[in-house]
């Protein structure tokens, strides 16, 4: 197919969509590219700005066909307009413009109804302040763009009401002990600052998921690795359940010996474990079981003698009611949530982000005891200047 080409229809074969002669450099055919297989609406006008290239994704995002776009003047099957209304062919006059431009940049222009296209041009010259010879337009759907937008604000509207209700209850508690600190018994106060207490808790932690959503969404979670004792550190959590009044004998832990020696950055998978029990714990039922066992790596399984790299695997279980099947694949994606009783939602996105960067895997399925299990698998990892 040649560049003037979307279905059956035929264009001149000259120059190719560079402006370089079709004997020097071929079309997009002799190159093995077909116009209609590229993912961006392509819209190729020649030196007269008339449409020589209409291929399936501008027609799909324009919703005018390649017959009724080719042949035509860019401005009339183009007819696109700035978000203040103006013609915007007219506006920069690409063929009677400035010699020097050589392209617009992607900006968000108006088709007719209003639809919004993300829009960028190329003008090719053969020359430096040559004429143009051709038009190259690149068209891209601002769906994307728009689920982006979306998440953010879902993201912010839920950090707003989750911000909200211990702010209040720190300022109204703080506000009431300086006003009628006298008032009060001893008693009364300590139960005031220990709400407060809590609630300040509560918004650093809001805020340390914030930080670490934003790592992990740049790549630039840091992982500071140390040998880790991961069934010490699930007995730690454990712990401090019972302490808080859970029954001792709701816990279950199971340690597989030996286990390979196991380089982490504690601290963070200290917050996949209170996570994942938390999870349990609130939302399951019955014992919570632990399972702490070696295993191979997840991301390379042997080596070349077929010897395989060590890692270690916890599985947190319970007995309650499990997530339904048709949830499963949302677990692990921000705002997933399921119980709609408080929670941001953004927990388990955030285990999945840490485990990642780890180099591990994490999965979730249905236990043995009908409730939820979550397994998540490191590798040994132990740094390169220990080797």
């Amino acid at each position: 197919m040649s560049v003037g080409t979307s279905g059956a229809q035929k264009a001149p074969r000259a120059q190719d969509v560079r402006g370089t002669p079709a004997s020097r450099r071929g079309d997009l055919a002799d190159l093995g590219i077909d116009p209609d297989e590229l993912p961006d609406g392509l819209v190729v006008a020649d030196e007269h700005g008339r449409v020589i290239c209409f291929n399936a994704a501008a027609a799909r995002i324009t919703a005018v066909s390649a017959a009724d776009a080719l042949g035509q003047r860019l401005e009339r099957a183009l007819p696109l307009e700035d978000l203040e209304g103006r013609r915007w062919w007219q506006l920069t006059d690409p063929y009677g413009g400035l010699a020097i431009r050589v392209a617009q940049p992607e900006r968000n222009l108006l088709l007719p109804g209003g639809r919004e296209v993300l829009v960028s041009v190329r003008y090719v010259r053969t020359r430096p302040t040559g004429p143009v010879r051709r038009l190259v337009v690149s068209l891209r759907d601002t769906e994307a763009r728009r689920r982006t937008e979306r998440s953010h604000a879902e993201l912010i509207a839920i950090v707003a009401h989750e911000l909200r209700s211990p702010l209040t209850s720190v300022k109204g508690f703080t506000a009431t002990l300086l006003a009628k600190w006298e008032r009060f018994t001893d008693d009364q106060k300590k139960l005031m600052l220990e709400t407060v207490d809590a609630d300040a808790n509560r918004v650093t932690r809001l805020i340390a998921e914030l930080l670490d959503i934003s790592r992990i969404d740049s790549g630039r979670l840091e992982v500071r690795r140390q040998p880790v004792d991961i069934g010490a550190a699930v007995g730690r959590h454990i712990q401090a359940y019972v302490a808080a009044g859970q029954p001792a004998d709701r816990f279950l832990l199971r340690i597989e010996q030996p286990l390979p020696a196991l380089w982490a950055d504690p601290d963070k998978i200290d917050q996949v474990l209170s996570n994942l029990l938390e999870n349990a714990v609130r939302h399951g039922e019955g014992t919570v079981t632990i399972d702490v066992t070696p295993s191979a790596s997840p991301r390379e399984r042997t080596d070349d003698d077929g010897t395989a790299h060590a890692a270690t695997s916890v599985t947190v279980s319970d007995e309650g009611p499990g997530i339904p099947e048709e949830s499963m694949n949302r677990v692990f994606t921000r705002f997933w949530r399921g119980s709609k009783r408080g929670g941001t939602g953004l927990g388990l996105y955030i285990v999945k982000g840490i485990v990642e960067a780890h180099g591990g895997s994490i999965t979730v399925g249905r236990a043995p005891g009908g409730g939820a299990e979550f397994r998540f698998t490191l590798p040994v990892a132990t740094p390169a200047y220990l080797l």
